[in-house]
């Protein structure tokens, strides 16, 4: 049951709560599209808006979980579609097609594509949410944090306490006290070795959220690319004379590229696999839709999406506008009819993957890029072998990359915001109503603040570059257009994404296998293709952390009355991310808190305490 039960009913889409979600989702988006160009990451605006909004509406004497959470649920898709937005868009700016990013195409493209990301989840909410039971590590945690700020007590305190380590933790990291992650590197002849750590209390609390399965799997990604893959390719040739660099080089243009053909085959298969409970969501949301109309409607207030005809429709509204955009672009009219039959297709089946891969490894570890890169090649792949020139192909490319991108990282975005809903007893309808209205109000400032900060730093290697500045690398958008122009002129790693493809089939077939015998340990695609992609010291917190609950409900069972583990991982969690968000502050405003003394042994000792900490709140069973 749902903490808001279904028969009761609270003040949601209320106009306060919508004015709070708008003004952080502008401003949440600014601080990601900035964060995204200068370091290649984004930030989760979820926890840190429930926080914002829970403190407010306290201080003014209310108390409603459920406006709450709405307010999160609109303030998400502002940071959500600012990652969608620089991840493609400045790769415009890098082809050298435009010197700024022109404000409607960009606005039309943001509000529209992430707006179909939204309406796309709503086909996937049921299915990856009630059928599926994906953990949905961060919407889990969101929720932990608004039932605890509602309920206070016993609830607030492990919360509280997994905040202020959280913070204090990643502040101190942020400022330099220590480096984000502890490696290692060597050589055996022309092996390279490299090992990392990320220093992060958030991923370790991911682990702990998702469990054994999934972070054995994430590590296991990681171990075949670092341990197995690399070594193999290193023995072409070494990019560099430093093992570390070395290996990285051959990550980045060759390695992780078997993560996006293992993600291609997962996430096609995930939709085969649920293609029942898909189907049936839609029938079941025209059934509800038509009853409704005829006045016959009985539908639990938990389980309200928005109907299925008016998915239809709006979805339907949103593309023909973005066709009539392609065309005026390209004044190609059958380019535009088939630049939108791929961003339809491709678009769903993106946010297909980011809305499972959400529900697996947490929105924050989902990697669009790959999803994007995904799409892209096949996008470029399609228009080359059509004919289609260099340069409208490369544009074509990135405009449909670029739509595929703002849905799919709204879908991932959305569904932990559903899944928070789900547990904390929200309507679906309005958070989905409200995702929309948080896309269409970050979308309208999204062109002004990206064009801003290349007016004042520059893209590096763009004529965009000012003297005697450092210019924003903007990692993704670059690796989109290198990409791009390199599937017109025939230079992609196939051989790394057939690999990827093998290895996605041998683990269907090994997934198969353990689902027919019974067995609780399983293996689904997407965790191994996301340990693949991301460095290897990302996984190996979230495999730390999975250790941890293991070992915990051996030793306190199955935990069935209040999980202080997870109340605790999630105060972790929201420490991070609240920390953050000042740093991305001090960082914008140009304060440097640099300290000159760094040491990776104290945040590798303090790690092994917060997971001390961690161990000894999970153990705690206290029936309430």
């Amino acid at each position: 049951m749902p903490y808001v039960p279904p028969e009761k009913s609270l003040p949601e889409l209320a106009l306060k709560y919508i004015i709070l979600g708008v003004i952080l989702s502008i401003v949440m988006g600014a601080a990601n599209a900035y964060l995204g160009l200068y370091a290649g990451m984004t930030i989760s605006a979820s926890i840190p808006a429930a926080v914002i909004s829970m403190a407010l509406f306290r201080a003014l004497g209310e108390r409603n979980i459920l406006g709450n959470n709405i307010v999160q649920t609109i303030a998400s898709a502002g940071e959500a579609l600012a990652a969608g937005v620089i991840f493609t868009m400045p790769a415009l700016i890098i082809l050298q097609l435009y010197t700024e990013l022109p404000y409607w195409l960009t606005t039309i493209m943001a509000g529209l594509g992430g707006s179909l990301g939204a309406l796309f989840t709503v086909i996937l909410r049921r299915a990856y949410i009630v059928h599926e039971k994906l953990p949905f590590p961060e919407g889990k945690a969101c929720a932990e944090v608004l039932i605890a700020g509602d309920k206070g007590g016993a609830h607030a305190k492990p919360l509280a306490y997994g905040g202020i380590i959280g913070a204090i933790y990643k502040f101190l990291s942020g400022i330099g006290l220590w480096p984000g992650s502890l490696e290692a590197a060597g050589s055996a002849g022309r092996i390279p070795l490299y090992f990392g750590l990320d220093l992060s209390p958030a991923l370790l609390a991911v682990g702990f959220i998702v469990g054994l399965n999934i972070a054995i799997l994430m590590f296991l990604g990681g171990v075949l690319t670092w341990f197995i893959f690399i070594p193999i390719l290193a023995q072409t040739g070494w990019p560099s004379p430093d093992p570390v660099a070395t290996a990285f080089a051959i990550w980045r243009s060759k390695a992780r590229f078997i993560g996006v053909g293992a993600m291609l085959v997962g996430g096609i298969w995930s939709l085969i696999r649920l293609r029942s409970a898909i189907v049936k969501g839609i029938k079941s949301g025209l059934k509800a839709a038509r009853a409704r109309r005829e006045g016959q409607g009985n539908i639990v207030r938990t389980e309200f999406d928005l109907p299925m005809n008016y998915v239809l429709a709006l979805t339907a509204l949103f593309v023909i506008p973005l066709a009539m955009l392609y065309f005026v672009i390209l004044n190609d009219p059958l380019l535009a009819l088939l630049m939108s039959v791929l961003m339809l297709i491709l678009g769903f089946i993106g946010t297909a993957i980011a809305g499972y891969l959400a529900g697996t490894v947490g929105s924050s570890n989902m990697p669009v890029s790959g999803i994007t890169i995904m799409n892209l090649l096949i996008t470029a792949l399609l228009l080359k072998a059509l004919g289609f020139p260099v340069h409208e192909g490369a544009i074509a490319t990135i405009l449909v990359a670029g739509v595929i991108c703002m849905s799919a990282a709204i879908a991932g975005d959305i569904m932990q915001d559903l899944y928070t809903g789900y547990m904390v007893g929200a309507t679906p309808w309005k958070q989905q109503v409200g995702e929309i209205i948080g896309i269409f109000a970050a979308a309208f400032f999204m062109a002004p603040v990206i064009n801003l900060l290349i007016t004042a730093y520059g893209i590096a290697g763009t004529p965009t570059e000012k003297p005697g500045v450092t210019p924003l690398p903007a990692p993704q958008a670059t690796l989109m257009a290198s990409l791009t122009k390199g599937v017109f002129e025939g230079v992609v790693p196939w051989d790394m994404i057939t690999t990827g493809v093998v290895l996605a089939i041998v683990l269907i077939i090994i997934d198969e296998i353990l689902r027919i015998k019974g067995s609780k340990f399983r293996t689904p695609v997407m965790p191994v293709a996301v340990g693949i992609y991301l460095p290897l010291s990302l996984g190996m917190p979230i495999f730390i952390g999975g250790i941890l609950r293991y070992i915990v409900e051996r030793k306190v069972g199955a935990v069935k009355e209040v999980d202080y583990g997870t109340i605790g991982a999630a105060g972790l969690i929201a420490g991070e991310a609240m920390s953050g968000i000042v740093l991305a502050g001090l960082i914008v405003s140009g304060v440097s808190l640099v300290t000159p003394f760094t040491s990776d042994i104290l945040g590798f000792i303090l790690l092994i305490l917060v997971m001390a900490w961690l161990f000894r709140t999970g153990l705690k069973k206290v029936t309430e």
